[in-house]
């Protein structure tokens, strides 16, 4: 089976996470796809299937004759879909003979431009896959535990020598919590790589520092006709501490190295208002002078408006695990190789987020970050090709081939 018919039947299921349920897994229904893939996994041929209790799915497949002693090898990849967009019936389309141009979804009345996403123009010819324009895709990280489960189905068929391969499916990292019942000394590999990032041959070993921050809103509500000098506007408030951020510090605004502020939620009423921000920087100096600067402006407006309650809860989410991964630089070195042996482009770059592999880095798994083939997650707009997907897994059979005869 390809990677991408495996990606089809993967994301009609409906596995969004959520953030604050206080469970592990947040959401129940992401236990549905691990039971999936647990009697998938058993139904290849792998060895020590198990889903923890904690809804972490793992398997292994054993080293080939001779090739006991190749450094065991992790693939990881992630169940869950972003809370940001609705994931729940998920239609995926496939454009067949793609031409190149500008893609209209067949609900919501959304296009795919070719002006928004210029990268559409690389794909003329390919098999685009798309969701239908109400949900997204899932392809973030649907995607990746296809690839992943291909590379294991060939492997058993061809024989190929290989090391121990070792299997892992997480629940939560779209909310930060996929290592967080993640056993690496039960999972068995030496060294590791997730699956989730974009485009076919990106690799990718720094990533932001990040924080998540929670700032809640107690105004002062009375009836607007005799509100002088007694009202206090939570909303207006809201805004005005916003405002003491700088404003070119947005995901709009920046690119590459440059970090951000995401006020990724604002909601409330005169009387209460919450705000959620996800604080971003790749340098550990800069990311402490943003939590700084959010610290300030909440404490400026509290003082501004003293017969309000304006409370900030905040708290670090992963780090840049490029410190963790500089003495095992082979792992990109052997995947750029991998990439260029299936005749793709390998693209280093940093990550604009983060991966579960940043904090397995730093719990003893190194665990750079490889492309699926797709793009525009967490949205409407994503989408990713046959032929992408196809390409990745090649890439996958070259880094273990290059393990197994070094």
């Amino acid at each position: 089976m390809r990677a991408y018919e495996r990606l089809l039947n993967y994301v009609t299921v409906h596995t969004q996470s959520a953030e604050g349920t206080g469970s592990s897994p947040s959401t129940r229904r992401q236990w549905t796809l691990a039971r999936m893939l647990e009697e998938e996994l058993a139904g290849l041929g792998m060895k020590q299937v198990q889903v923890s209790p904690y809804c972490v799915v793992t398997a292994v497949l054993p080293a080939t004759a001779g090739c006991e002693d190749v450094p065991a090898l992790g693939f990881i990849a992630h169940m869950d879909t972003s809370p940001a967009f609705s994931g729940e019936h998920v239609r995926p389309v496939l454009h067949f003979h793609y031409d190149g141009g500008d893609v209209a979804l067949p609900k919501e009345g959304r296009t795919l431009l070719v002006s928004d996403f210029p990268f559409l123009k690389n794909w003329k010819g390919r098999t685009l896959i798309t969701a239908d324009g109400s949900t997204l895709l899932g392809a973030d990280d649907k995607a990746g535990i296809a690839e992943i489960m291909t590379l294991c189905e060939e492997l058993i068929a061809s024989g190929a020598p290989h090391g121990k391969i070792c299997v892992g499916f997480t629940p939560d990292e779209e909310i930060g919590e996929g290592p967080d019942h993640f056993d690496v000394a039960a999972f068995g590999a030496q060294f590791g790589y997730t699956l989730d990032g974009d485009i076919e041959g990106g690799i990718e070993y720094e990533n932001f520092n990040a924080a998540g921050a929670r700032v809640e809103i107690t105004g002062v509500s009375v009836h607007p006709g005799s509100a002088k000098d007694t009202m206090e506007n939570a909303v207006l408030i809201g805004m005005e501490l916003n405002a003491k951020l700088p404003p070119e510090a947005v995901p709009a605004r920046t690119e590459g190295y440059h970090g951000f502020f995401h006020l990724d939620e604002f909601t409330g009423t005169t009387a209460a208002a919450r705000m959620a921000y996800i604080i971003r920087d790749h340098d550990m100096a800069k990311f402490q002078e943003k939590k700084a600067l959010l610290e300030q402006a909440v404490a400026e407006t509290q003082a501004a408006h003293p017969k309000a309650k304006v409370v900030l809860h905040m708290r670090d989410s992963y780090y840049n695990m490029a410190g963790q991964l500089k003495d095992c630089m082979h792992l990109i070195e052997n995947a750029k190789k991998a990439a260029e042996l299936a005749e793709v482009p390998p693209v280093v770059e940093p990550i604009r987020g983060g991966t579960d592999g940043a904090r397995l880095s730093f719990m003893g798994l190194p665990c750079p970050n490889l492309g699926t083939g797709g793009m525009n997650f967490h949205g409407p707009y994503e989408c990713i090709t046959v032929e992408g997907m196809d390409a990745v897994v090649k890439i996958l059979h070259n880094i273990v081939a290059l393990y197994a005869n070094q």
